[in-house]
Formats: C-alpha cells, structure tokens, sequence
C-alpha cells in the first residue's frame, strides 16, 4: 500500500513540492522524526498507513455539490498529509488515535471548513463509535453553521450518504442512522456552557473569539472520551491579546520542538519571516489550493496589488486573510526565536561541578509559580538552568485549564510540585532546602543569591544560609533594564546556553515581551496575562544575571535595612 502521508512529507522536507513555507515544512519534518521513533517508551504511538488510507479513501468518495454542477472530490498533496497524518497515528496502548486536537491555520477559501466537514461525516458514521455527539462551534450561529453545512451538503450530494444520515435542517441536526450519532451547531450567542462530550469538536475563525470560553467549554468535556478530536481552522488577525494568537504561539512551539504536545496535530501555511508578502510565489505559501490555479492566481494578485495600493483596511485584510500573517508582528520579543534555538545545547548541570554560580529566585504570590534560575560560565558563555515549583492544588488548576503542558514538565521534573492534593500555597522552606540541596550534590558555590523584596518576609535568614551575598533585586525597570538589555544581547551573540531539553524555561523565554518606561528603559512582561502564560523562569534569570553583573559591588542584604527601605519606597 502506497504511504501518500510520508511520501508527500519527504517530498516536501527535500523542496520537491513547491510553496511551502517554514512552518508547513516543520509540520513534515515532525512526522518525518516520529516514524523514527515510534512504538519507543518515549513515545508510545505507531503510525499505521491503513488507518490514513481509510480516511482518504473515504475523503475520495464525497461529492461536492456546490457550484453549476457536481465535482468529486480531489485531495492535493498538503491535503491529503493533514487528513491522513491527523488519522493514520496511532496509540500502542490501545490502537485510538494519537492526535485529540488539531490546528490549521491558512488563508482564506483553502478548504479549512472542507476538510473539518468530511472529518465530521466520517466520525459520525464510519468511526465505529455509536451514540456520541459532535458540534461545529462558534461565536456566532452563522459562523457556526458553515462547517455543519459543510456536512449537509456532502450527505445530500451523494445518494449512497443519504442512507446512513437524517438532516433536520430546523434544529441544525444531523442524525447517523446506522451509529446514532449526531452532529448539532453551536454557538457562544446560543447558550454555549460547559458539559458538551463531543467526539469530534469544530471551532471555526478562532481569531474571531474574544477568550478561550468556546475553546475550554469543548475540550474539558472530552477528558474522559476515549477517542476525540477538537479541530480548530481559522485564518490570523490582528489582535496580539487574543487567545487565538496565544494559541498559535503555542503550536508553532509544537512545530518547533520547544513545546512537546504529542496529542496535538499542528499545520501553518502563511510566508516566512522576511518575504515580499506581495510576491505571489510568497503568497501561494498561504493558499495551496491556489497552486496550479491561473484564475485563482490571478484574483491573489489583484488583491495584493490593491492591499499595496490601497492600505488601510484593505492591506489588513490581506496580510490576516489572503497570506495569514499577524498584522501586529513579534517585534515586542524579548528574545528572538531563532537566536533562543541556535542557544539549546545537550550540556547539563552536572558539567558544571564544583563551579561558582549566582542564583535568582522569582516568589510568587501566594501559591502561584515560584521559579528559580542559576548562571553559570563556560569557556566565556553563561549557562542558565532552572527549576520551578507550584502548589499540587494549583498545578492541577494549571494543567486543567492553561496551554502550557504543565504535566507533561512535572513528568519531566522541570516542575516539582509541592504539598498534597488541597495544597494552594507554596512551601519556601522546602524550595530553599531544594537550591542546598543543588549546592551540595554539585559542590556549587553560590557566589550570589538575588530576590525580589516581596513576598521574601520570612526567608532571607534562610538564603543567608546558603550565602552571605543575598542581593534585593527590585522588581522595576530602572533597576533591571541593564542586566535585562545585557541578558539579551548575549543570547543575540549565541553566548547563552540552556539545556534543549528544559522546554518551560524555553516556552518562557518564547513568551516573554519587552516593554519601556518613559526614560527607555526596559524590564519582561508576559506575553498575555489572561491566558496564564508564566515568565517566572526567565525572570529569575534576569535576577541571577542582575547579581552576576552587580555583586562585587552590592551589599550583602541587612533583613531589617532592606525591608524599611522596601517599605519607604513603596510610600508604606
């Protein structure tokens, strides 16, 4: 049996299939690497070539019947790789699918909602599961009926389909006689609540979607489902706080192996970094079904010329809907993606022996993240190393509801989590015997310890413990905008190390944003607050840099001094 998945990948990965940009090459690639290593204890999943095949088989029998008359249906290349890699992955453990969630991101009349639609009829009526449930979800009714169209259109465009489905077109329903299942339109306006056990979830335009509501009320439901699939497609925007950028963000870390969601299946067609979005061989990055296409080339080059021409709007909708970019760029990074990976290296902490270091050590408030980070030199590049920690109650609050693999890091030991199940406040006793811990099973000498003032009543007794150089780190951008700009340039300059394998001192990194204060100095914020994104990695980074910079000429810390001067500049 022919592997059109794989064959289409390698062809891709070896610049054979034209168009493609970086990101839809990583997606590849990532297939590529797991044919590598699959049915491994590490990555318990096997890649079956019947399974994908069945599904595009079935993709190659739909009809579609809009338009002056009936075409079949005729899967390209990077349609045939998704559908079939989204299907043909496979769990050891019990032959389900690997992949519960999926992102596709791509220009406009692509056939997103196409590909969502057929998926939606196969689960219904061919998957083997009876009486479950599926819904195509939106903000708006309209917006949510245009995948569940999708669907009708397909099973009253084939005689054959029409005997294994019922439609009531009133109540936006769509019956599978032979399985029971049925596939209903949702909508946020319509009452969209918690509850929903779908096995197979459309959302559709997330950039339209003010949060994460319609995101999180399906997925929870699909916790204890032993097979699910929540597909999201929608083109960019142009709001950096939504929570589809956010959720962007995070599958593009996926694809660029920083971010490790085995269960999540990522495809972003847009141009790369640096391209002419006005050059059509750019664009077509963004539309492959445009590939091949004279007329529908030329409509693309008719709106690039009026987005050139005409600005404004029109130039908005193009970079968001015809090449699927963000109209606000990345430029707010604190670290450039590309420096931060030529920055990943396979050393470790225990090369580093008997080492002098300066530690930084972020508190959260109350039982939310407290990381600390360490800074060590290398042959003249600086090594950092981390270690956070949360209360357990907390951490289950965080997996559940934030992005950010939290218990894939504690399976990883880059997070420890502290306390019992009812644990919501964290333990500093037991994080400080952790850092002597670290120091004596290394032989480190802690040459500094930098903390911020608050929340550190209680604990600077102990620190002095480990050193007599505990340095108060204002959290400010006048105090930190030095070791902040410094700790940049030497990741710019590839004079930073950090372990590959780190991935939440990465993710941090990713998401941390610069901003300034009216003199021009800077200090890292997160990227989205609402959406949970945690930068207390990074931050106790920057304080380990601040005492690496400042200790031979920083004082080490009087208990009772430092909080009356903390408590005099805060106006207490």
């Amino acid at each position: 049996m022919t592997d059109r998945v794989t064959d289409y990948a390698r062809a891709a990965v070896a610049g054979l299939v034209p168009y493609c940009g970086r990101l839809h090459i990583l997606a590849c690639k990532r297939h590529l690497r797991d044919l590598e290593r699959q049915r491994t204890k590490k990555f318990p999943y096997y890649w079956s070539v019947e399974a994908a095949d069945k599904v595009l088989q079935f993709f190659e029998t739909l009809t579609i019947g809009e338009g002056f008359e009936k075409t079949p249906v005729k899967l390209i290349g990077s349609q045939v790789f998704d559908i079939g890699c989204t299907f043909g992955w496979l769990k050891v453990s019990n032959d389900r699918r690997r992949f519960r969630r999926r992102y596709k991101s791509m220009a406009r009349q692509n056939g997103k909602s196409f590909e969502n639609g057929g998926m939606g009829v196969y689960i219904a009526g061919f998957s083997g599961y009876k009486e479950g449930k599926l819904f195509t979800a939106a903000t708006k009714r309209r917006q949510a009926k245009i995948v569940w169209d999708e669907m009708r259109k397909f099973i009253q465009s084939d005689e054959d389909l029409q005997e294994f489905f019922t439609i009531k077109e009133y109540k936006s329903e769509i019956r599978a006689k032979n399985t029971g299942c049925t596939i209903e339109a949702l909508s946020k306006e319509g009452g969209l609540d918690d509850g929903f056990r779908g096995i197979f979830n459309s959302v559709d335009e997330l950039h339209q979607h003010k949060d994460n509501s319609v995101y999180k009320a399906l997925w929870l439901g699909t916790r204890n489902l032993p097979e699910t699939m929540l597909s999201v497609i929608t083109t960019r925007g142009k709001n950096p706080r939504s929570y589809c950028k956010e959720l962007d963000r995070f599958c593009v870390s996926i694809l660029e192996g920083t971010v490790t969601a085995e269960d999540f299946f990522v495809d972003i067609y847009c141009p790369d970094k640096g391209d002419d979005i006005y050059d059509i061989n750019n664009a077509l990055k963004a539309n492959p079904l445009y590939v091949g296409k004279p007329e529908q080339i030329e409509i693309l080059k008719t709106e690039a010329e009026t987005a050139r021409n005409m600005g404004g709007s029109d130039r908005v909708d193009y970079i968001t809907k015809s090449v699927n970019l963000w109209t606000n760029g990345d430029d707010a990074n604190y670290i450039n993606a590309d420096d931060l990976h030529a920055c990943l290296t396979e050393k470790e902490l225990p090369a580093f022996d008997g080492r002098d270091c300066w530690v930084g050590l972020d508190l959260s408030s109350g039982g939310d993240l407290t990381s600390w980070a360490i800074e060590l030199e290398d042959k003249g590049k600086i090594y950092l190393h981390a270690h956070s920690y949360m209360p357990y109650g907390r951490l289950q609050e965080h997996i559940q509801n934030d992005l950010a693999p939290y218990d894939i890091w504690e399976q990883d030991s880059l997070i420890t989590a502290t306390g019992g199940a009812e644990s919501y406040k964290n333990d500093y006793k037991f994080i400080i015997a952790d850092l002597k811990r670290l120091k004596e099973k290394y032989h480190l000498n802690y040459r500094a310890i930098g903390v911020d003032p608050h929340n550190a009543d209680g604990i600077l007794s102990d620190l002095e413990e480990l050193t007599d150089n505990v340095i108060i780190v204002t959290q400010s951008a006048k105090n930190l905008s030095s070791a902040t700009e410094d700790l940049k340039l030497s990741v710019k300059e590839h004079n930073v190390e950090i372990n590959r394998r780190n991935e939440m001192l990465v993710f941090s990194f990713e998401n941390a944003v610069e901003i300034k204060n009216s003199f021009g100095e800077i200090k890292i914020d997160k990227r989205n607050a609402l959406n949970g994104n945690r930068i207390d990695p990074v931050d106790a980074c920057i304080d380990a840099h601040f005492c690496r910079m400042l200790a031979p000429q920083a004082k080490p810390a009087d208990v009772n001094r430092v909080f009356d001067d903390y408590l005099t500049e805060m106006g207490w």
